[in-house]
């Protein structure tokens, strides 16, 4: 009998299960990958995502992998562009973008270092119920395992959410889908830039590669996938020529191009008998703004406080993970919000004024990375007060 099961060993399980192992709890991590391997992703850890990763001792041993550290940010939308970097944080004054094939092995690494017990190539089938609640997991190969909660850290389309009729309570279409790669011989920093219609994204991984990635409206999915990759290199000509320069002239990508559609944005009961659940299983919304394994982090430490305050006796399970819910939404609920307007490509007038704002007086530009960098919230931002200065 296990305190917890965590279903799902990345950005969100690993920690969760490291954190509550660390608290003395007898933890099982299950995921049907195997480590080192890859997934979808922005790869971007925020400086409060790397903060977190100090935190828990962990940011000394990704550094040691070689990730390049990014102190410089290039932002745009279509003719309006800023160009800066956010306040240091924690006294950390750089992000990375580390390939996942090197980020997840550390924390889950860290959680098997922490004492709990790892199974890699696991499959969860089946949720165990007994008396209206979720009591443990029944894997492919037919074993069950029990436990006093179950974790679901398993991505927007969680099985634990499904098998559980977690039900989603707010919801914003997704707007946009994304064609990404990876390429030796550039050099640049990061860029995210927004035309019209369309986005690219550079950032370094390290290792010597480079992440380039586009991203067009959904209703051009269809169109777009007829010749991708001609398709990918006009948008990074038409938004990013120097970029496109660097490709043709010496660039070398080292896989193929990577093509999906965004899940929608939104927020799925997280809570329930016997049941949570933690990163894009229970909240997710538009990667455009790179803080989703920032937020994967912050969330897991919430919920193994909620989790850790229940198994100690300090209050009943039901009002902790409700607690652990309330505080999740309202704290992420403005980044929520921006990102998805964001995702849009289309800014509406009041953004695009302050955008512009920006761009001509850049020395208010650090106010809007800080908001991304997670030093600053949205609401700060966005205050009368606060937009007035900006606009002037």
């Amino acid at each position: 009998m296990y305190d917890a099961i965590v279903v799902g060993a990345r950005c969100a399980g690993s920690p969760v299960a490291m954190l509550l192992a660390r608290g003395g709890h007898r933890v099982l991590v299950v995921d049907r990958a195997t480590q080192p391997s890859d997934t979808v992703s922005t790869h971007y850890v925020q400086q409060y995502g790397l903060a977190k990763l100090k935190e828990w001792g962990l940011l000394d041993t990704l550094a040691a992998t070689g990730v390049t550290p990014i102190r410089r940010m290039t932002i745009s939308y279509r003719d309006a562009l800023i160009d800066g970097f956010a306040d240091p944080l924690d006294g950390i004054d750089f992000t990375y973008a580390p390939r996942r094939t090197v980020l997840d092995p550390i924390l889950l690494d860290a959680a098997q270092g922490a004492g709990a017990e790892v199974r890699q190539g696991w499959t969860a089938r089946e949720l165990i119920v007994e008396d209206g609640a979720v009591v443990g997991v029944r894997g492919g190969d037919g074993t069950e395992e029990r436990a006093r909660i179950v974790i679901g850290a398993d991505g927007s389309q969680s099985f634990v959410a499904k098998a559980a009729g977690a039900e989603i309570y707010e919801s914003i279409p997704a707007a946009s889908f994304v064609y990404y790669s990876y390429w030796t011989g550039l050099d640049t920093h990061f860029h995210s830039r927004i035309g019209v219609d369309q986005q690219v994204g550079v950032w370094p991984v390290g290792g010597g590669q480079t992440l380039v990635a586009i991203m067009k409206p959904t209703g051009r999915w269809e169109e777009f996938r007829t010749d991708a990759e001609a398709n990918f290199h006009q948008v990074v000509k038409d938004i990013v020529p120097e970029i496109a320069e660097q490709i043709a002239d010496g660039g070398e990508r080292v896989e193929r191009l990577h093509g999906m559609r965004y899940p929608d944005n939104f927020y799925r009961q997280s809570y329930g008998p016997g049941w949570a659940l933690v990163g894009d299983a229970g909240y997710h919304k538009d990667p455009i703004t790179g803080q989703g394994i920032s937020d994967a982090f912050v969330h897991a430490g919430l919920l193994a406080e909620a989790v850790s305050q229940a198994l100690e006796g300090e209050r009943p399970m039901e009002q902790a993970l409700a607690e652990y819910q309330r505080v999740r939404d309202e704290r992420s609920a403005s980044a929520y919000r921006f990102a998805a307007t964001i995702g849009a490509l289309r800014l509406p007038p009041q953004l695009e004024a302050i955008f512009h704002a920006l761009a001509r007086n850049p020395e208010h530009a650090r106010d809007f990375f800080n908001v991304i960098a997670g030093a600053m919230t949205g609401e700060q931002f966005f205050a009368p007060d606060n937009v007035a200065r900006m606009i002037g």
